[in-house]
């Protein structure tokens, strides 16, 4: 478990009063869904496995979309083989196993967009409704899911459809956008403290982005030249919801940092698609080869792809793959800390890796801690300013300290730097500890250290 579902966890464990007074001063982009994981504790309060439990289903979910787009567009087999080549694909097994709302967006997304493309084939008022019920439901699990109109929108305008189409999808995107308008105001105005985080997309995003987007390209250029079933369909469908979602957002993000990858997770359904085309149509060709040599050619292909995609499918259910592990974090200062000890968080939004461990948590004096989470209806509680933090640290004995790796940057705010300085010129460290995306340091009075 890392920080991100640290904070599923927590939240999903406050009342719904405590839950509201939470998302008027921060996360109302997440509110859905951590009411939702409200309902599940409240269910069953199985911890990690409750905490998964949805987005595991929510990605079954999604590749069974996959699957009904694609085998409708392109016949059952390449429908059966995109749901599957949705399911490997790594990105999205590391957010079916991830206790937070991207996996049920993508599932959300996925329907939606099964539901346009009957809507265009059919033109009856039901798919049109269930179209912009699921879209709009996916987009308060996570705002940035309404991108998927500007895709539908390109596909429509491929299409050449008829004049009641462009009005009905038109009315559809309407009605979501309407209906999201009061998330979409609050959340901007929480937008600085929720995204303050984020920097512009770098070589290594564009480069994922532009890899995606030509591998989608060189597929369904393959489909279309070799004419296989539904390829032009396929094409008009998938591109515009590999690119266009993921493509703006990170325009966006050249002058406004919005995007990560997981706020789009569903525009990989573009890929899938044509590759799981491209892959029925390859094993369609199979009387091309002779006799013997295609039981070698499967084996190939099959140990090709799972030397492939085997070591990243083991690194994302690692610890490693995510930025740090509340778990090893929690343990380490279990084993460390003597009861009463007091306790700080360097920064104080570090206060997150061992919220959702009361057991340990409790144990600490919490010397800058003002407010707690809950009181405060903030996510890591409010601090103490830097005079009275300063003066509670020089009472104690013993200090532990939770802390970013080194090498990362110090946060400039005065109770950070107060907790440093106080630290350094009236402690001396005991015990040093790294652990994955994090340190936890034993400060003692000089000469007080204890074996």
């Amino acid at each position: 478990m890392w920080r991100d579902e640290s904070v599923t966890y927590q939240v999903a464990h406050r009342s719904p009063a405590e839950l509201w007074g939470l998302l008027g001063h921060i996360d109302a982009v997440h509110g859905l869904y951590y009411l939702l994981m409200q309902a599940v504790f409240a269910g069953w309060d199985g911890g990690l496995t409750a905490l998964r439990l949805p987005s595991v289903l929510a990605t079954a979910l999604a590749a069974a979309g996959v699957g009904a787009i694609g085998a409708r567009l392109a016949g059952r087999r390449a429908g059966t083989l995109a749901g599957l080549v949705l399911a490997v694909l790594p990105i999205i097994q590391q957010y079916a196993q991830e206790g937070r709302s991207y996996a049920l967006v993508t599932a959300g997304v996925t329907w939606a967009t099964y539901f346009f493309l009957r809507a265009t084939a059919d033109s009856r008022a039901r798919w049109w409704t269930a179209y912009a019920l699921t879209l709009y439901l996916a987009s308060w699990l996570h705002e940035f899911a309404a991108l998927a109109l500007l895709a539908h929108g390109l596909t429509l305008w491929r299409s050449r459809p008829a004049r009641a189409d462009v009005r009905r999808w038109a009315l559809a995107a309407a009605g979501v956008g309407t209906g999201l308008l009061p998330l979409a105001v609050v959340s901007a105005g929480q937008a600085e403290a929720q995204l303050g985080w984020l920097g512009r997309p770098g070589l290594g995003a564009w480069s994922l982005f532009l890899g995606l987007s030509a591998a989608a390209a060189l597929l369904c250029r393959l489909l279309v030249r070799t004419g296989a079933p539904g390829a032009v369909a396929l094409t008009r469908l998938a591109l515009p919801l590999l690119i266009a979602p993921a493509g703006l957002l990170m325009t966006i993000s050249l002058v406004k940092p919005w995007y990560v990858d997981r706020y789009v997770l569903y525009g990989v359904t573009g890929l899938a698609l044509p590759a799981g085309a491209a892959l029925s149509w390859a094993i369609g060709q199979r009387h091309r080869l002779a006799p013997p040599a295609r039981m070698p050619a499967a084996c190939l292909a099959a140990g090709t792809a799972v030397a492939v995609l085997l070591p990243w499918s083991l690194l994302v259910r690692s610890p490693e793959s995510r930025k740090d592990d509340v778990v090893a974090v929690a343990r380490t200062v279990d084993d460390q800390a003597h009861e009463g000890d007091g306790v700080l968080f360097m920064p104080a939004r570090r206060r997150e890796w061992l919220l959702s461990f009361p057991e340990v948590y409790d144990r600490l004096d919490d010397l800058a801690l003002a407010e707690s989470p809950t009181a405060s209806r903030t996510l890591h509680g409010t601090e103490h300013d830097a005079a009275v933090i300063r003066r509670r640290i020089l009472v104690a004995e013993r200090v532990v300290a939770l802390a970013d790796p080194p090498g990362q940057p110090l946060d400039p705010f005065p109770q950070e730097e107060v907790k440093r300085r106080t630290l350094s010129t009236h402690f001396e460290v005991c015990e040093r500890t790294r652990v994955h995306g994090a340190q936890i340091i034993v400060y003692a009075r000089p000469g007080r250290c204890t074996p």
